[in-house]
């Protein structure tokens, strides 16, 4: 197995570009798997890795555990994790993988699907949280709408603990999300204030997708359109939103509730 223990490595150098440039990480098609889950959860999720990278004074399972990820396994020196490791916590594992498409084409929606939709997200922890949450409920995917950040940003990945490797999701503009629906025949409910029903007096029960925006901007006029109904979660407080990752969890929650959680 090769060994590094430079700082001034290329393959070092390329994974530090990866982790903090958006742009590095679109131009390769490659990204960064940190910790021993989240590079299981990408395995099992059809992901390519190029190179699976072990620090043997950290990782301490039997290197025979990841030979089945690649045979491009590398072996660093401490001092290089630490470097390289995004997270300090993490189980002396780090792998560069491929990143798929994310082409609304790719996506396979089953009989009486339900989706859900989050349109221009900025911050990468709601992105992470999101993602928690769809794989929490199943849902049948996850689509990012015009988003602001980058799915295989590593502070996603975090928030995520892995779920951006477990949803099937598509990333691009909203205009063609919404024709997809359109064509697949769901019915599209759209989180807003405006000329909407409480949440609770809808039926998910159909094929649906459930769309929601930034807390900033809220949906576009493209969503609120195209939707069958406007829905809102009643708020008894001062402000009149609430942190998207929470809403999204709540009205999807409501859908499977009438689902049976099927």
């Amino acid at each position: 197995m090769k060994r590094i223990s430079s700082l001034q490595n290329s393959l070092i150098k390329h994974i530090i570009k990866l982790q903090e440039k958006s742009s590095e990480r679109k131009r390769s098609r490659r990204f960064v798997v940190e910790g021993k889950r989240e590079v299981r959860l990408a395995w099992e999720g059809d992901y390519t890795f190029e190179n699976v990278l072990i620090c043997p004074e950290i990782f301490k399972e039997d290197v025979s555990v990841v030979k089945k990820y690649t045979d491009a396994l590398v072996e660093i020196s401490k001092e290089v994790y630490q470097k390289i490791a995004y997270r300090k916590s993490t189980e002396g594992i780090i792998a560069i993988a491929e990143s798929k498409t994310l082409s609304i084409e790719a996506i396979a929606l089953p009989e009486n699907p339900l989706v859900l939709v989050a349109e221009g997200i900025e911050k990468p922890g709601n992105l992470g949280a999101i993602l928690r949450t769809a794989d929490a409920a199943k849902v049948d995917a996850v689509f990012f709408a015009n988003p602001k950040c980058d799915v295989y940003n590593p502070n996603v990945i975090r928030s995520s603990i892995g779920c951006v490797f477990t949803n099937q999701i598509a990333s691009g503009d909203s205009q063609e999300m919404i024709a997809f629906l359109q064509q697949k025949g769901c019915a599209i409910y759209a989180a807003t204030l405006q000329n909407s029903n409480l949440y609770t007096e809808e039926n998910y029960q159909t094929s649906t997708a459930i769309a929601v925006g930034s807390e900033a901007h809220g949906l576009s006029d493209l969503w609120r359109t195209a939707s069958k109904q406007n829905i809102n979660i009643p708020m008894a407080g001062s402000i009149d939103s609430m942190n998207v990752s929470v809403s999204a969890a709540i009205l999807i929650f409501e859908a499977k509730r009438q689902r049976n959680f099927k």
